[in-house]
Order: C-alpha cells, then structure tokens, then sequence
C-alpha cells in the first residue's frame, strides 16, 4: 500500500509526539494520544494523509509511585517487526556539522481499509557522532539546544524525509503544535524566499491557552545552530526579541485553529491580529470505548464505530443492562487497583476518577481544600482513584502527588473513604479508568484548559463529567447539562477567573452532597438515563467528525475524496 499510493497523499502531519501503541513510548500525554486518534480516524476515513514525528527509544519516562513519590525511570525500548527500517538517509547541518538522519514507518490501519503511513525519524544511526545519536532518544528532552535540534529535525528534516521516500504531492503541510514550525524555514529555502507560497502550503493547530506552553528559543541559541541558514526575515516571523515558534507557525500559514470554541477566543486574544479557527476536538470512539460497551454496541447498533451519529440510538438501550455492562468494565477497574494498591476499593460504592498530567494550573487538590467537609459529605460512600504523570522538573507538581497519598491514610482511617493514586499511567490505564469510573472530575483553573479530551473519553463510557466550565466542558455542558455536572459558573460570569479556590471547592462539595451522591444511591435509573446522556455526546466529541472538519476547512480536500461519502449534515442538539 505504501508503494502504490505514496504519490496520491497530499497532507503531511507533523506532531512531536503520537500515540501508536499504549507501550510504544512515542507519546507523554494529551497532544500525542489526539494524534494518534486523529490519525485512526484519517485511516478510517481514507485521507491522503501521511504523518511524521521522532522515534524516542527512551520516550518520556516510566513512571513509578513509591510512597507517594514519584520516581522516573529510564525507559530503553527496542523497535518490534511492527516497524520497517527505510533505506532513505537525508543530512542536516547544525553549527555548520552535518549529521544523518533515517526513518522507520509505521502503518496506521483503519477499519474500512484505510492507511496511514507514519514516519519516524531517527539519528541513531551509523556515521552519526555520539552526541548527535541522541537528538531522538528522549521525548521532549529539557536542554533549549537538545528540544531546539528535536524540533529541527520534526520540522526541516521531516520536509527532507517525506521528498527523499517520494511524497511529492504534499499540498498541505500541518504543523501540529508549534514544534514543527522550523518546516516554515526548510519551505521558504525551497520556494527561494516567496513566502505566499509557503503559506498557502502550511497549516498550524494550537493546543495551549498557557504562554508557558509555547515554546521560546534564544536568538543567540538559534543563530548558534543555524548560523548562515536563516532567512533574512527571522525575526519578523518568528518576534522581535526571541523566536516564539508558535508565532513563527502563525506567520507561516494559510490557517489557523485552536481545539476549542473558548480555546479560538482565548488564542485570538493572546495572538491579536491573526485569524485563528476553532475546531473542537475528539476522540477515536472505536478506539476508546470499553469492551463490554463495545461488545453491547456492535450487537444493538450496527455500524456505529463508522456513522458516529447512530449513537443517539442509545435511548433504546434497557438501564439494567447498560448498568450491568458499566459494572463488568468497573469491575475490570478495580482488579487492577487491588494488584497495584493497599487501598481496598468496593465496586459497590460510587467511585470519582480524575487522570490528567499532574500540574498547578490543573488544580489535582482542590478536592481536599476542606478535609472534613469532604470526610462527612463522603463517608464510607465515595472512593476516588488519581493518576497522572507530573514533569521530572515540576516540584510543585510532584508535591501534589504526594499530598494525595498522604490525604490516603487520613481519609481511610477518619472516614472510610478510599483515596488512591496510582502509578505508571499510560493509555493502558486511562483504558481502565475512562471505563471504569463513574463520575470524570477535572477541575482546572479557567480558561487555562484548552480542550481535555479525558473528558470525553469517560463521556463515551457513559461516565459523568464533573468539571469547570472549560475547554471542550463548555460546548458539552450546553450541549447537554444531563451529561454530567458543571463546577462553578460558566464563561458569561466577567469575574469567572477571578473567584479564589474556595468557590469552586465549595460548589464542588454541594454538588457531591445535593445531587450526585443522593442520585447514585437512590435513583439508579435516574443515573443510568444520564449516562445514555453522556455517551449521546460522542455523536459529536469523536475525531471522525473533527478530521472532517479538517478536511474541508484546513486541508481542503476536493469533493470527491471518499470521505466525504461518510459526511453526514451536523444536526443540533435538541
């Protein structure tokens, strides 16, 4: 299939990091797993698309929990038959040295078909000076001239690689994240400085609200490793006082989106005066769907894995069984916390998770702002599981993790009421939780999440969102308040960012103690509509409908490519 159809791809996909596999250590969180589904849902939709990112045979770190501290471990990972070694070796110059760069592929396969070949590239190879072996061994590597050489390589090298194996019909290439944006670079040397053209060939997706999130390269960093190979017009693309690669992403393409409604508003104000789209992410429903719900689905709703919009046929679904089917996945879930934790957990009581990268603006202890308060609301009745893995450089976030182990011993003892953190979080694990929970808490500062896809993930479950009105919460919660609860006030309040911690605890506690808690044990039909309400969402938070989206409003692909014979018109929700 690589063969025949290389020539017909005309999107190129860059993203620093992509999800294959859950133990294939190319990705650390959120913008690696929405690459991975993106690209399931562009096999599954036949897109003319081929990917690029780095091979890391260290990844990201492995991570263990050892009395409530975190431990990263080295990984060491060998390439399986899964892929193939490419003959290509293209060059590239740093500090005027060359050094090699090689490729694997991986293929992506989607249901009808479809495929996506995925290029890694790699600098461990032979003829490449030790230190120049490293450039692709860790995942998002902490040294500014080690991440500057990463994103070069994603960028200019993944250009050099694709024309090397014979893409030559790339139209589109789609910067995801500013990592890649050093391609703006690579295409204006090919296009001798026209920098319209380039434009009309490139795209970028923006995925943080955070200024911290953006990556700043120190001009004299930059002019260290590039040294005459910059374009006159460096810092007119890519700012004044240092290079902002987001910025220079902007300056280079046709397009612009962010992945949340709110996430457009936010981005347009940190970026004034560029054009910035929104398209709402996804998440891959085949993909991310529990095996009983999966095994339930395929025999009641034929064809719902490819038409996402026959998941409204949910209401016919009885409550016990879709209750009974939630039960088994639960089940699952606490199996794998009994082997993994000294916290007993009972399937029988109402079980919160909250799974996502472990850092302040993400609030992972608002929870226990008042102790006793959460004691007495949850008494022997609610248990929580946490996981998530925070930066080996973020103390703050590390403490975090720590303070809800400790919070472990005194809720079990005062209150009966498990509290577990658990370790070496992977898509693996997210499976189990997503799954398994009953009630997704995600309580970030506002406005600082710019979509949260774990959110979605339990949704499809049929597990309720707890969360503050942000990112993707938004659009779902006025899609549909029966999905779940919100957290506070909503994007209309003009002091909304401004409340101090305890009104959101607060709100959170009553939420708990008035409405979820009396709900689950006393009206267990009355939970169980609500989740046919939540999985109703993944009519829409699926990355079918968002990579068509793409197609017809960043890549711009003609009518008569066969996705568009599984487009269907965008119903409102009633």
């Amino acid at each position: 299939m690589f063969e025949m159809d290389k020539k017909q791809r005309n999107i190129a996909y860059f993203s620093m990091e992509i999800a294959l596999e859950s133990d294939i250590p190319t990705y650390s969180g959120g913008l690696g797993v929405l690459a991975g589904d993106t690209l399931r849902s562009a096999a599954d939709l036949e897109i003319p698309l081929v990917a690029v990112t780095l091979c890391y045979d260290k990844g990201y770190f492995f991570q263990e929990v050892v009395q409530g501290r975190q431990i990263e471990r080295e990984i060491q990972w060998e390439f399986s038959s899964e892929f193939v070694k490419m003959p290509n070796i293209i060059e590239l110059d740093i500090q005027e040295k060359k050094f090699k760069v090689g490729a694997w592929m991986y293929t992506m396969s989607g249901i009808t078909g479809g495929t996506i070949p995925i290029i890694l590239l790699d600098t461990n190879i032979e003829g490449n000076e030790h230190w120049q072996k490293n450039f692709t061994h860790i995942l998002y590597d902490a040294t500014p001239f080690q991440r500057a050489v990463q994103e070069m390589i994603l960028g200019m090298g993944g250009i050099k690689m694709l024309e090397s194996l014979g893409f030559t019909n790339i139209q589109t290439h789609h910067m995801n994240e500013g990592h890649a944006a050093f391609g703006v670079f690579e295409l204006l040397e090919k296009y001798k400085g026209d920098l319209e053209e380039v434009k009309r060939r490139c795209i970028f997706t923006t995925h943080t609200p955070v200024p911290a999130g953006h990556d700043h390269f120190s001009y004299e960093l930059i002019k260290d490793i590039f040294r005459d190979r910059l374009p006159e017009n460096y810092k007119e693309l890519g700012g004044e006082y240092d290079l902002n690669m987001s910025l220079l992403a902007l300056n280079g393409s046709r397009y612009c989106n962010g992945v949340a409604q709110k996430h457009g508003v936010v981005s347009r104000k940190m970026f004034p005066g560029y054009e910035i789209d929104a398209i709402t992410n996804g998440v891959h429903n085949g993909f991310w769907i529990n095996k009983y719900l999966k095994e339930l689905f395929d025999e009641r709703i034929p064809g719902w894995a490819t038409d996402y919009k026959k998941l409204d046929d949910v209401w016919d679904f009885g409550n016990f069984e879709l209750w009974e089917t939630h039960l088994q996945a639960k089940l699952d879930l606490m199996d794998y916390e009994k082997s993994h934790s000294w916290v007993l957990l009972d399937e029988r009581k109402l079980t919160i998770g909250f799974a996502r990268r472990i850092t302040e603006y993400k609030r992972p202890t608002l929870l226990f702002s008042d102790v006793e308060r959460l004691g007495k609301i949850c008494d022997k009745k609610v248990q929580f599981i946490f996981a998530g893995k925070s930066h080996p450089r973020d103390e703050q976030g590390k403490g975090y993790i720590k303070q809800i182990s400790d919070m472990s011993d005194y809720l079990y003892d005062s209150y009966g009421i498990g509290v577990v953190f658990l370790g070496a979080y992977d898509m693996d694990l997210s499976h189990l939780l997503v799954g398994g929970v009953d009630v997704w808490l995600n309580n970030p500062r506002r406005y600082m999440e710019a979509s949260g896809t774990s959110g979605m993930k339990a949704s499809l479950n049929g597990v309720m969102n707890l969360s503050v009105l942000d990112g993707w919460w938004i659009e779902g919660y006025q899609r549909d308040p029966m999905a779940g609860w919100a957290i506070g006030c909503g994007p209309e309040d003009p002091k909304a960012t401004q409340y101090p911690d305890s009104y959101d605890a607060n709100d959170l506690y009553t939420k708990l103690e008035r409405e979820i808690i009396p709900l689950y044990y006393n009206n267990r039909d009355g939970w169980t509509e609500r989740m046919k309400h939540a999985i109703r969402l993944g009519t829409y938070f699926n990355t079918h409908r968002m990579v068509e989206e793409y197609a017809e409003r960043a890549w711009k692909l003609k009518a008569q490519n066969r996705w568009k014979s599984l487009l269907k018109s965008e119903e409102e929700f009633s």
